[in-house]
């Protein structure tokens, strides 16, 4: 993958059953470096089909904020911590930014040199 690529911001969102555990999320994925931001948005009702029933529950989405680069690391991430099965995980990529903002977003989730 190029560097552009690599560099290109994304925008994840999942969905979590509890606000502790969107709590412990969002701040386990910032300090690992692998979101420079989440936004943890009031409850929501979603209402899915799962195992050929028609289901209802609240949830606390999630607005993750990171780059292409980090991504395979956040999506493991947020399988290792997320009480469902198969949890929505979506990535949309940024067609468009504040510069300053996207450019912050890159420092945050810039890997660590290895020494």
């Amino acid at each position: 993958m190029t560097s552009s690529l690599l560099n290109q911001p994304l925008l994840v969102l999942t969905n979590v059953p509890q606000q502790a555990l969107a709590d412990a999320m969002a701040r386990s994925l910032v300090e690992q470096g692998l979101a420079a931001c989440v936004n943890i948005l009031p409850p929501v009702t979603s209402v899915y089909r799962w195992q050929g029933k028609v289901e209802q529950a609240s949830e606390i989405p999630l607005l993750i904020k990171t780059t292409q680069a980090r991504y395979q690391e956040l999506e493991q991430a947020i399988l290792q911590l997320h009480p469902y099965e198969v949890p929505e995980i979506v990535a949309l990529p940024l067609a468009a930014g504040l510069p300053a903002y996207l450019a912050w977003m890159q420092h945050e989730t810039a890997k660590p040199l290895q020494v």
